[in-house]
């Protein structure tokens, strides 16, 4: 299989080999933790999957937040003493299992939600900012006179006045 550097796939490739490259020993030696992520960093492998764009801005979202939701419970299994057992009751509790999920499901609520926000905030200051300019613009035509607003073409004749944008 050629990688296409272009599309990203060998970056993927890479990633996922780096990953599994960094597991292996993190399995021997806390399989405990191995196994709280593996259960409650499943939505950010669904946004991972689901996230087609090259930035991928949803698994960033996703995966941060469902990150903070899981910590808590690695903690928790650190503060125990790294017990499969304990690993085990953390990922059967329901509970904690919804917290994990919930803070993922708000990570999918922020991806969804802040865009647009963003997007009308920048509309409005680029709006007031035509606004300045225009206002700019009449205030030089009244000190210079309207023929600082004509565009005059190559031949000498004049055409209609330049736009205010």
């Amino acid at each position: 299989m050629a990688l296409n550097n272009a599309t990203g796939e060998g970056r993927n490739w890479t990633l996922i080999l780096g990953i599994g490259a960094a597991l292996v020993p993190l399995m021997y030696f806390s399989m405990p933790t191995i196994i709280v992520f593996a259960a409650g960093m499943l939505p950010s492998g669904v946004a991972w999957l689901c996230d087609r764009t090259d930035q991928k801005y949803a698994t960033f979202c996703v995966g941060g937040l469902n990150l903070c939701g899981v910590f808590p419970y690695v903690m928790k299994v650190w503060a125990d003493g790294l017990e499969i057992a304990g690993a085990i009751d953390i990922i059967s509790n329901i509970f904690s299992l919804l917290i994990m999920y919930s803070a993922a499901g708000f990570g999918w609520m922020m991806f969804l939600a802040i865009p647009p926000v963003v997007s009308a905030f920048l509309t409005v200051l680029a709006e007031r900012r035509v606004m300045f300019l225009r206002s700019l613009q009449d205030d030089i035509v009244q000190e210079w006179g309207p023929e600082v607003s004509m565009m005059e073409e190559p031949s000498g004749t004049t055409t209609t006045p330049a736009p205010a944008g």
